[in-house]
């Protein structure tokens, strides 16, 4: 692990487009070499996708490994280099939204899904923007500690063990008015969880955005990390209007839907190799 991580203390080193190039020749390599993923991730195109032609899904998968290569790499940069480098990388779009909220007294969830471009924007949004973050320990020390490290970098983000459930997180949000930063979005067991529709398939998916945002009050804006060649583009959008209401299960389904909606605007750049749709509804067949 220390070497892996001087590596990426050197990486961080070369300027972004090289950085770029290494990862897409990485990414090939991975696409190639790591059967079992690569089949998760043409496993999800074809249930999200099922008139997208299989052409266009290994196109658009080839081109996920490279983007999560460089996700991996750029990591040396996010950690190291400086904030003013960091800052130039992010271009952020309407921080006004959540800045206005703050100044009227009201609690805000950021509703932050997992595109590749996510790790470096939180840390161009965290110079300018406290945040409440959850954290899971890593099973390996070295690397739990430089995670825990590097979200800390700022001293600006109020870090919540996993474990210790909503009060924690909602105690942290009222100091402050602090923005929980939230990535719900992913396969976290049926635990928690309801099956809705994620494009043409039942996912199971928390219904943790609907009930932390009725239970602290707080407003839900969302937040969109791209990246836009070598750059990157942090996007807010307004606050949900008329939510959480009384139907978990609608809720959680407009969250996917929301979701869905800005897939399809960089579906190269969404966490395909994800085990989306890992946990079925009884009586159905496993997909992977």
């Amino acid at each position: 692990m220390k070497i892996a991580f001087a590596l990426l203390w050197l990486i961080r080193l070369l300027p972004m487009w090289a950085i770029g190039m290494l990862a897409d020749a990485l990414g090939l390599l991975a696409y190639h070499l790591a059967a079992d993923r690569r089949k998760v991730g043409l496993t999800n195109l074809r249930l999200c996708f099922p008139q997208m032609s299989e052409k266009e899904r290994e196109r658009l998968i080839k081109a996920n490994f490279g983007y999560m290569i460089r996700l991996a790499l750029e990591y040396g940069v996010a950690w190291w280099s400086s904030a003013e480098r960091i800052r130039k990388l992010v271009t952020i779009k309407n921080l006004h939204i959540v800045e206005e909220l703050r100044a009227k007294g009201e609690d805000v969830i950021l509703f932050y899904p997992h595109f590749v471009g996510f790790e470096m924007c939180v840390f161009a949004l965290n110079q300018v923007l406290p945040l409440v973050s959850v954290y899971s320990q890593q099973k390996n020390d070295t690397l739990d500690a430089q995670i825990y490290a590097g979200r800390q970098r700022y001293n600006n983000c109020y870090i919540v063990p996993r474990n210790e459930g909503l009060r924690s997180i909602i105690k942290a949000m009222r100091k402050e008015h602090t923005p929980f930063l939230y990535l719900p979005d992913q396969d976290f067991g049926v635990r928690d969880s309801v099956f809705v529709k994620f494009f043409e398939k039942d996912a199971a998916t928390i219904t943790g955005l609907s009930r932390i945002s009725k239970l602290a009050r707080a407003r839900v804006v969302p937040l969109i990390a791209r990246r836009v060649g070598n750059r990157f583009e942090l996007e807010f959008y307004p606050a949900w209007e008329n939510y959480p209401t009384d139907d978990v299960v609608a809720d959680t389904r407009r969250m996917n839907a929301f979701l869905e909606e800005r897939i399809r605007e960089i579906p190269d750049q969404y966490f395909w190799l994800h085990k989306r749709f890992k946990n079925r509804p009884e009586g159905e067949a496993r997909v992977y």
